[in-house]
Protein backbone atom coordinates (compact mmCIF):
# COMPACT_ATOMS: atom_id res chain seq x y z
CA UNK A 1 0.00 0.00 0.00
CA UNK A 2 1.25 3.52 -1.10
CA UNK A 3 1.55 5.46 2.68
CA UNK A 4 1.25 9.20 2.92
CA UNK A 5 2.96 10.16 6.17
CA UNK A 6 2.04 14.08 6.95
CA UNK A 7 2.41 16.40 9.46
CA UNK A 8 6.08 15.12 11.09
CA UNK A 9 8.98 16.45 12.03
CA UNK A 10 11.50 14.55 9.16
CA UNK A 11 14.49 14.00 10.44
CA UNK A 12 17.14 13.06 8.13
CA UNK A 13 20.57 12.91 8.12
CA UNK A 14 22.16 16.38 8.21
CA UNK A 15 18.51 18.31 9.26
CA UNK A 16 15.21 18.69 10.39
CA UNK A 17 11.83 19.60 8.48
CA UNK A 18 9.40 21.19 10.56
CA UNK A 19 5.62 20.22 9.07
CA UNK A 20 7.04 17.70 6.33
CA UNK A 21 5.47 14.57 4.89
CA UNK A 22 7.07 11.70 3.63
CA UNK A 23 5.56 9.28 0.85
CA UNK A 24 6.49 5.32 0.60
CA UNK A 25 5.43 2.98 -1.68
CA UNK A 26 6.79 -0.58 -2.36
CA UNK A 27 9.19 -0.50 0.60
CA UNK A 28 10.91 2.40 -0.20
CA UNK A 29 10.75 6.06 0.27
CA UNK A 30 9.53 7.81 -2.81
CA UNK A 31 9.48 11.28 -1.95
CA UNK A 32 9.90 14.00 0.67
CA UNK A 33 7.72 16.87 0.55
CA UNK A 34 6.13 15.50 -2.89
CA UNK A 35 4.31 18.22 -5.05
CA UNK A 36 1.16 16.32 -5.74
CA UNK A 37 0.43 12.35 -4.01
CA UNK A 38 -3.02 10.18 -5.42
CA UNK A 39 -3.94 7.01 -4.59
CA UNK A 40 -1.91 7.01 -0.97
CA UNK A 41 -3.24 6.41 2.35
CA UNK A 42 -2.78 9.57 4.35
CA UNK A 43 -1.68 9.12 8.05
CA UNK A 44 -1.32 12.09 9.90
CA UNK A 45 1.96 12.04 12.43
CA UNK A 46 0.65 14.90 14.02
CA UNK A 47 3.75 16.67 14.63
CA UNK A 48 5.78 12.85 16.12
CA UNK A 49 9.19 12.46 14.58
CA UNK A 50 9.17 11.04 11.78
CA UNK A 51 12.87 8.86 11.83
CA UNK A 52 14.70 6.26 10.50
CA UNK A 53 14.46 2.74 12.04
CA UNK A 54 17.13 2.23 14.17
CA UNK A 55 20.48 -0.13 13.74
CA UNK A 56 21.99 -1.57 16.72
CA UNK A 57 25.40 -3.20 15.88
CA UNK A 58 25.30 -4.83 19.48
CA UNK A 59 22.86 -5.62 22.01
CA UNK A 60 23.09 -9.00 23.75
CA UNK A 61 19.24 -8.61 25.38
CA UNK A 62 18.03 -11.70 23.57
CA UNK A 63 20.87 -13.74 26.19
CA UNK A 64 18.53 -12.53 28.63
CA UNK A 65 15.28 -13.51 27.01
CA UNK A 66 17.06 -17.29 26.28
CA UNK A 67 17.93 -17.03 30.12
CA UNK A 68 16.52 -15.06 32.64
CA UNK A 69 18.87 -16.41 35.46
CA UNK A 70 21.61 -18.43 35.39
CA UNK A 71 21.18 -21.57 33.98
CA UNK A 72 17.21 -21.14 33.72
CA UNK A 73 17.02 -22.12 29.41
CA UNK A 74 13.66 -21.32 28.03
CA UNK A 75 13.26 -22.44 24.78
CA UNK A 76 15.33 -20.63 21.92
CA UNK A 77 12.64 -20.27 19.55
CA UNK A 78 10.48 -18.51 22.32
CA UNK A 79 13.42 -16.44 23.07
CA UNK A 80 13.60 -15.18 19.10
CA UNK A 81 10.02 -14.16 19.44
CA UNK A 82 10.32 -12.37 22.61
CA UNK A 83 13.56 -10.48 21.71
CA UNK A 84 11.98 -9.67 18.13
CA UNK A 85 8.83 -8.32 19.53
CA UNK A 86 11.17 -5.80 22.39
CA UNK A 87 13.20 -4.41 19.19
CA UNK A 88 9.96 -3.73 16.98
CA UNK A 89 8.64 -2.06 19.71
CA UNK A 90 12.01 -0.29 20.43
CA UNK A 91 12.16 1.54 17.38
CA UNK A 92 15.30 -0.66 16.06
CA UNK A 93 14.61 -2.55 12.63
CA UNK A 94 18.05 -3.83 11.93
CA UNK A 95 19.08 -5.19 15.39
CA UNK A 96 22.45 -7.35 16.00
CA UNK A 97 22.03 -9.74 18.62
CA UNK A 98 25.47 -10.17 20.14
CA UNK A 99 25.90 -14.03 20.91
CA UNK A 100 29.16 -14.49 23.29
CA UNK A 101 30.81 -17.73 22.41
CA UNK A 102 32.77 -17.98 25.70
CA UNK A 103 32.42 -21.94 27.09
CA UNK A 104 33.69 -21.24 30.21
CA UNK A 105 30.75 -18.80 31.11
CA UNK A 106 28.36 -21.56 30.60
CA UNK A 107 23.97 -21.20 30.45
CA UNK A 108 23.76 -19.51 26.92
CA UNK A 109 27.21 -18.69 26.30
CA UNK A 110 28.15 -22.21 26.33
CA UNK A 111 29.44 -22.64 22.34
CA UNK A 112 26.70 -25.66 21.85
CA UNK A 113 23.79 -23.57 22.85
CA UNK A 114 25.25 -20.23 21.48
CA UNK A 115 25.39 -21.72 18.17
CA UNK A 116 22.07 -23.13 18.36
CA UNK A 117 20.63 -19.65 19.34
CA UNK A 118 22.04 -18.28 16.03
CA UNK A 119 20.35 -20.96 14.09
CA UNK A 120 17.53 -20.29 16.24
CA UNK A 121 17.27 -16.53 14.89
CA UNK A 122 17.89 -17.45 11.55
CA UNK A 123 15.06 -20.07 11.43
CA UNK A 124 12.34 -17.34 12.95
CA UNK A 125 13.47 -14.61 11.03
CA UNK A 126 11.02 -15.32 8.19
CA UNK A 127 8.53 -15.20 10.86
CA UNK A 128 10.21 -11.76 12.44
CA UNK A 129 8.97 -8.01 12.56
CA UNK A 130 12.43 -6.70 12.12
CA UNK A 131 15.50 -7.41 10.32
CA UNK A 132 17.31 -9.84 12.91
CA UNK A 133 20.55 -10.17 12.68
CA UNK A 134 23.85 -11.99 13.70
CA UNK A 135 26.72 -10.82 15.49
CA UNK A 136 29.47 -13.48 16.95
CA UNK A 137 31.71 -12.13 19.61
CA UNK A 138 34.38 -14.31 19.95
CA UNK A 139 36.18 -14.18 23.57
CA UNK A 140 39.98 -15.26 22.41
CA UNK A 141 40.72 -17.61 25.49
CA UNK A 142 38.26 -19.96 24.47
CA UNK A 143 40.09 -22.25 22.51
CA UNK A 144 37.23 -24.29 21.64
CA UNK A 145 35.36 -22.71 20.26
CA UNK A 146 36.54 -21.70 16.67
CA UNK A 147 35.24 -24.62 14.98
CA UNK A 148 31.83 -23.76 16.00
CA UNK A 149 32.21 -20.56 14.59
CA UNK A 150 34.01 -21.73 11.28
CA UNK A 151 30.54 -23.93 11.22
CA UNK A 152 28.68 -21.15 11.45
CA UNK A 153 30.20 -18.95 8.78
CA UNK A 154 29.79 -22.06 6.35
CA UNK A 155 26.17 -21.69 6.66
CA UNK A 156 25.74 -18.47 5.93
CA UNK A 157 24.48 -17.57 9.82
CA UNK A 158 27.70 -14.57 10.77
CA UNK A 159 26.82 -10.83 9.64
CA UNK A 160 29.40 -8.96 12.06
CA UNK A 161 32.07 -10.89 14.08
CA UNK A 162 33.77 -9.11 17.37
CA UNK A 163 36.98 -10.27 18.95
CA UNK A 164 37.02 -9.86 22.65
CA UNK A 165 39.42 -10.21 25.07
CA UNK A 166 37.92 -10.58 29.02
CA UNK A 167 41.14 -11.71 30.44
CA UNK A 168 41.18 -10.81 33.93
CA UNK A 169 44.61 -7.90 34.23
CA UNK A 170 43.41 -5.79 31.76
CA UNK A 171 40.40 -4.23 29.45
CA UNK A 172 37.28 -4.43 31.08
CA UNK A 173 38.59 -6.57 33.87
CA UNK A 174 41.41 -4.78 34.95
CA UNK A 175 41.52 -6.33 38.20
CA UNK A 176 41.00 -9.85 39.00
CA UNK A 177 38.10 -8.89 41.65
CA UNK A 178 36.62 -7.06 39.05
CA UNK A 179 36.36 -10.28 37.20
CA UNK A 180 35.55 -12.55 40.07
CA UNK A 181 32.34 -10.73 40.89
CA UNK A 182 31.16 -10.23 37.32
CA UNK A 183 31.25 -14.28 37.24
CA UNK A 184 29.58 -15.07 40.77
CA UNK A 185 26.61 -12.19 40.05
CA UNK A 186 26.32 -13.26 36.20
CA UNK A 187 26.50 -16.72 35.61
CA UNK A 188 26.55 -17.62 39.27
CA UNK A 189 29.67 -19.10 39.71
CA UNK A 190 31.43 -19.99 43.02
CA UNK A 191 34.59 -18.15 44.07
CA UNK A 192 36.79 -20.88 43.49
CA UNK A 193 35.43 -21.88 40.27
CA UNK A 194 35.85 -18.23 39.06
CA UNK A 195 39.37 -18.12 40.33
CA UNK A 196 39.79 -21.13 38.08
CA UNK A 197 38.22 -20.16 34.68
CA UNK A 198 40.31 -16.46 35.26
CA UNK A 199 43.72 -19.08 35.70
CA UNK A 200 42.65 -20.52 32.36
CA UNK A 201 41.83 -17.33 30.39
CA UNK A 202 45.05 -16.34 31.55
CA UNK A 203 47.12 -19.07 30.11
CA UNK A 204 44.80 -19.82 27.02
CA UNK A 205 45.43 -16.02 25.98
CA UNK A 206 49.61 -16.96 25.31
CA UNK A 207 48.00 -19.14 21.97
CA UNK A 208 44.97 -16.79 20.85
CA UNK A 209 46.93 -15.01 18.19
CA UNK A 210 46.64 -18.20 15.45
CA UNK A 211 42.56 -18.67 16.81
CA UNK A 212 41.99 -14.79 16.07
CA UNK A 213 43.85 -14.46 12.44
CA UNK A 214 41.45 -17.70 11.53
CA UNK A 215 38.48 -15.65 11.92
CA UNK A 216 39.67 -12.03 11.00
CA UNK A 217 40.69 -13.95 7.67
CA UNK A 218 37.70 -15.70 7.36
CA UNK A 219 35.35 -12.89 7.60
CA UNK A 220 37.61 -10.48 5.41
CA UNK A 221 36.99 -13.20 2.81
CA UNK A 222 32.96 -13.46 3.07
CA UNK A 223 33.01 -9.75 3.16
CA UNK A 224 31.87 -9.57 7.07
CA UNK A 225 32.74 -6.78 8.82
CA UNK A 226 34.71 -6.98 11.79
CA UNK A 227 35.13 -5.24 15.35
CA UNK A 228 37.36 -4.89 18.34
CA UNK A 229 35.93 -5.03 21.71
CA UNK A 230 36.73 -3.06 24.97
CA UNK A 231 40.22 -1.24 23.55
CA UNK A 232 41.86 -0.36 25.90
CA UNK A 233 45.02 1.60 24.21
CA UNK A 234 46.19 2.83 20.70
CA UNK A 235 48.71 0.06 20.07
CA UNK A 236 46.27 -2.27 20.25
CA UNK A 237 43.69 -0.21 17.84
CA UNK A 238 46.78 0.01 14.90
CA UNK A 239 46.71 -4.24 15.58
CA UNK A 240 43.05 -4.66 14.84
CA UNK A 241 42.98 -2.35 12.05
CA UNK A 242 45.56 -4.17 10.70
CA UNK A 243 43.65 -7.27 10.65
CA UNK A 244 40.93 -5.67 8.94
CA UNK A 245 38.51 -4.28 11.83
CA UNK A 246 36.24 -1.67 11.05
CA UNK A 247 34.82 -0.90 14.42
CA UNK A 248 36.03 -0.41 17.65
CA UNK A 249 33.19 -1.54 20.46
CA UNK A 250 33.36 0.69 23.95
CA UNK A 251 37.36 1.96 23.86
CA UNK A 252 37.29 2.63 27.79
CA UNK A 253 39.56 5.50 27.98
CA UNK A 254 39.32 8.89 25.59
CA UNK A 255 43.56 8.03 24.26
CA UNK A 256 42.21 5.18 22.50
CA UNK A 257 38.45 6.66 20.83
CA UNK A 258 40.49 9.09 20.04
CA UNK A 259 42.94 6.63 18.17
CA UNK A 260 40.10 4.53 16.81
CA UNK A 261 38.18 7.53 15.32
CA UNK A 262 41.41 8.52 14.04
CA UNK A 263 42.15 5.38 12.23
CA UNK A 264 38.54 5.31 10.34
CA UNK A 265 37.11 2.98 13.01
CA UNK A 266 33.45 3.18 13.81
CA UNK A 267 33.64 4.11 17.55
CA UNK A 268 30.50 2.35 19.50
CA UNK A 269 29.55 3.24 22.87
CA UNK A 270 26.49 2.02 24.57
CA UNK A 271 23.17 3.67 25.07
CA UNK A 272 23.31 2.78 28.52
CA UNK A 273 26.18 4.55 29.44
CA UNK A 274 24.28 8.00 27.84
CA UNK A 275 21.06 7.22 29.77
CA UNK A 276 23.05 6.34 32.95
CA UNK A 277 25.41 9.44 32.61
CA UNK A 278 28.75 7.11 33.06
CA UNK A 279 30.02 3.13 32.03
CA UNK A 280 28.80 0.46 34.53
CA UNK A 281 32.18 -0.38 34.47
CA UNK A 282 33.90 2.70 35.33
CA UNK A 283 35.24 3.02 31.63
CA UNK A 284 34.88 6.19 29.37
CA UNK A 285 31.65 8.47 29.73
CA UNK A 286 29.40 8.31 26.39
CA UNK A 287 29.10 11.79 27.24
CA UNK A 288 32.74 12.84 27.26
CA UNK A 289 33.27 10.76 23.99
CA UNK A 290 30.41 12.85 22.15
CA UNK A 291 31.95 15.89 23.61
CA UNK A 292 35.23 15.21 22.23
CA UNK A 293 33.46 13.98 18.82
CA UNK A 294 35.02 10.98 18.87
CA UNK A 295 31.18 8.62 19.49
CA UNK A 296 30.17 7.71 15.95
CA UNK A 297 27.23 5.24 17.03
CA UNK A 298 25.03 4.17 20.10
CA UNK A 299 24.32 0.72 20.30
CA UNK A 300 21.60 -0.63 23.17
CA UNK A 301 24.24 -3.25 24.74
CA UNK A 302 21.95 -4.80 26.93
CA UNK A 303 18.72 -2.62 27.02
CA UNK A 304 16.81 -2.30 23.57
CA UNK A 305 14.21 0.89 24.85
CA UNK A 306 17.64 3.02 25.62
CA UNK A 307 18.45 3.66 22.44
CA UNK A 308 15.70 5.83 21.83
CA UNK A 309 15.82 7.59 25.28
CA UNK A 310 19.75 8.52 24.91
CA UNK A 311 18.68 10.03 21.42
CA UNK A 312 16.19 12.22 23.27
CA UNK A 313 18.32 12.98 25.82
CA UNK A 314 21.34 14.49 24.10
CA UNK A 315 18.90 16.46 22.24
CA UNK A 316 17.18 17.74 25.17
CA UNK A 317 20.18 18.59 26.73
CA UNK A 318 21.88 20.47 23.55
CA UNK A 319 24.50 17.88 23.57
CA UNK A 320 23.67 17.61 20.02
CA UNK A 321 20.82 18.74 17.07
CA UNK A 322 18.18 16.03 17.05
CA UNK A 323 19.57 15.10 13.95
CA UNK A 324 22.87 14.30 14.80
CA UNK A 325 22.00 12.53 17.85
CA UNK A 326 19.27 10.81 15.40
CA UNK A 327 22.43 9.46 13.34
CA UNK A 328 24.20 7.84 15.94
CA UNK A 329 21.41 5.12 16.15
CA UNK A 330 20.72 4.92 12.58
CA UNK A 331 23.40 6.28 9.12
CA UNK A 332 26.19 5.71 11.45
CA UNK A 333 25.64 2.07 11.99
CA UNK A 334 24.14 1.61 9.09
CA UNK A 335 27.44 2.44 7.29
CA UNK A 336 29.62 0.95 9.46
CA UNK A 337 27.92 -2.12 9.17
CA UNK A 338 28.17 -1.89 5.12
CA UNK A 339 24.29 -1.51 5.15
CA UNK A 340 23.74 1.01 2.45
CA UNK A 341 20.04 0.65 1.87
CA UNK A 342 19.00 1.95 4.96
CA UNK A 343 19.71 4.49 7.92
CA UNK A 344 18.05 7.56 6.45
CA UNK A 345 15.37 9.29 5.29
CA UNK A 346 16.37 9.79 1.50
CA UNK A 347 14.28 8.98 -1.79
CA UNK A 348 15.41 5.41 -2.58
CA UNK A 349 16.08 4.30 0.60
CA UNK A 350 13.91 1.21 2.40
CA UNK A 351 11.25 2.36 4.20
CA UNK A 352 12.50 1.50 7.63
CA UNK A 353 10.95 4.27 9.69
CA UNK A 354 9.93 5.09 12.94
CA UNK A 355 7.13 7.58 14.84
CA UNK A 356 7.64 8.99 18.11
CA UNK A 357 5.69 10.89 20.63
CA UNK A 358 6.62 11.82 24.38
CA UNK A 359 3.82 10.38 26.60
CA UNK A 360 4.68 11.90 29.97
CA UNK A 361 8.05 12.81 28.95
CA UNK A 362 9.68 10.63 27.48
CA UNK A 363 10.09 9.32 23.50
CA UNK A 364 7.90 6.66 22.58
CA UNK A 365 7.56 4.73 19.23
CA UNK A 366 4.08 4.59 18.37
CA UNK A 367 4.60 2.94 14.84
CA UNK A 368 7.18 0.80 13.32
CA UNK A 369 7.24 0.59 9.70
CA UNK A 370 9.74 -2.64 8.08
CA UNK A 371 10.48 -1.49 4.67
CA UNK A 372 7.12 0.20 4.21
CA UNK A 373 4.82 -2.16 6.36
CA UNK A 374 3.64 -1.48 9.91
CA UNK A 375 4.94 -4.03 12.45
CA UNK A 376 3.97 -2.29 16.00
CA UNK A 377 1.67 0.82 16.57
CA UNK A 378 0.87 1.95 19.91
CA UNK A 379 -1.84 4.98 20.75
CA UNK A 380 -0.95 6.91 23.99
CA UNK A 381 -3.38 8.95 25.56
CA UNK A 382 -3.43 12.03 25.19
Amino acid sequence: MKQYLTHARVVLANEVLEDAAVLVDEGCIRAINPVQVSGAHEIDLGGQWLMPGMIDVHCDAIEKEAEPRARVLFPLDFACLNIDRRNAAAGITTPYHAMSFAHAEWGVRNNETAAELVRAVRRFQRHALVDNRIHVRYEITDESALPFILELFDEGCVDLLSIMDHTPGQGQFRHLDTYVAYMMGNHGSSREAALQVAEDKIRARETADERVLALMARARALGVPTASHDDDDPQRIATMKELGASMSEFPIDLATARAAHGAGLATIFGAPNVMRGGSQSGNLRAFDAIDAGVADCLCADYAPATMLAAVSLLASRDALPLHAAVRLVTLNPARAAGLHDRGEIAVGKRADLISVANPGGHAAVTNTWLEGKQVFAAAYPA
